[in-house]
């Protein structure tokens, strides 16, 4: 099996990439489509129209990258044998926030479209820079970690 996965390597790594970006770009757009949602007259055709998009978002395009973001890089660590190096525990680490917060904005999401919103515009702006900020920690973590953490 690793003989296999070593030769998929660098198709493993385009994989993972490309699925993390499109992961990202659903976590950026989300929270900006709930404060669109928000602002938008409850039990309006708007913001039904909000819901039907931030389902459309999460069906399409945020949790199929999750699956595939996951199961690309759970094949990468088996194929380099990560799991011995302090930069990847704490990825991983990073990364199981960030999933944890991919959950806790689709229970915003179903919340939303129930008409019970918890949060300000304000708040969901700032929720904006949770991906950003995840991004530069991992990026940092893989790249420089791997000097330092071994």
């Amino acid at each position: 099996m690793q003989e296999i996965l070593s030769l998929l390597y660098p198709w493993l790594k385009v994989g993972h990439l490309v699925f993390v970006i499109f992961w990202m770009a659903g976590l950026f757009m989300l929270p900006r489509f709930f404060v669109y949602h928000q602002e938008a007259p409850a039990g309006s055709e708007e913001a039904a129209r909000w819901v039907e998009r931030e389902k459309r978002l999460v069906k399409i395009i945020l949790n199929p990258s999750i699956v595939l973001v996951w199961a690309f890089g759970l094949a990468l660590a088996f194929t380099i044998d990560a799991w011995s190096a302090g930069w990847f525990h704490l990825k991983l680490l990073f990364v199981l926030v960030l999933s944890g917060y991919h959950g806790w904005m689709i229970g915003y999401a179903k919340k939303l479209a129930c008409g019970q919103p918890n949060l300000t515009g304000k708040q969901l702006r700032l929720l904006n820079e949770v991906p950003g900020m995840a991004a530069i920690l991992i990026v940092t973590t893989v790249i420089v970690g791997k000097y330092y953490l071994a």
